[in-house]
């Protein structure tokens, strides 16, 4: 995981790519977090416009209870141990709970037609688990299906963008 701190240098946007099973926050205006190729992984963004701080996830499996040594070396491999490591890393640039926007996409039923294993649909549902049991509520959602989406988080705006596989533009997913 890395963290984004950067002074904000005036007309210079930051991309930020996050990686399949990493997280990337920020409070850099002029930062944009971006993943791709969301299939069955979730993307997860989270932004408290208040602190004007952000992060997004790219989750690849719903719970760390399989690899334990792996959840350690790689939490955000894991929806489980990865949305607990975004929030921390969001509440050191001064995020908190109680504001925080949070969108989700991916949870596509991808390379698995015959729907025998489900990790999208595995993955969205332990993301609502989680987000139930602290009382949290999604602010905007693009999943399942048989698509795959990229992710952006613009820090200085809060707002996340999608890109869904077949269609030439983008589409605001949510604005905070």
């Amino acid at each position: 995981m890395r963290t984004s701190c950067l002074k904000d240098v005036a007309g210079f946007d930051k991309r930020l790519v996050v990686g399949v099973g990493a997280l990337e926050v920020s409070n850099n205006p002029g930062a944009i977090l971006t993943t791709y190729s969301l299939g069955s992984c979730l993307g997860v963004t989270i932004y408290d416009p208040l602190a004007r701080a952000g992060g997004l996830l790219h989750t690849m499996l719903p719970d760390s209870t399989i690899n334990a040594a792996k959840a350690a070396e790689r939490p955000a491999m894991f929806m489980d141990t990865g949305l607990a490591a975004l929030f921390r890393a969001a509440y050191e640039l001064g995020a908190e709970k109680h504001r925080v926007h949070i969108c989700v996409a991916g949870g596509s039923q991808f390379m698995d037609d015959s729907g025998l294993f489900n990790i999208g649909q595995r993955n969205y549902k332990m993301f609502t688990d989680i987000l139930r049991q602290h009382g949290l509520v999604i602010a905007a959602r693009a999943v399942g299906g048989y698509v795959s989406r990229t992710m952006q988080l613009q820090i200085g705006t809060g707002e996340v963008r999608l890109k869904t596989s077949g269609q030439h533009s983008e589409t605001i997913l949510h604005r905070s």
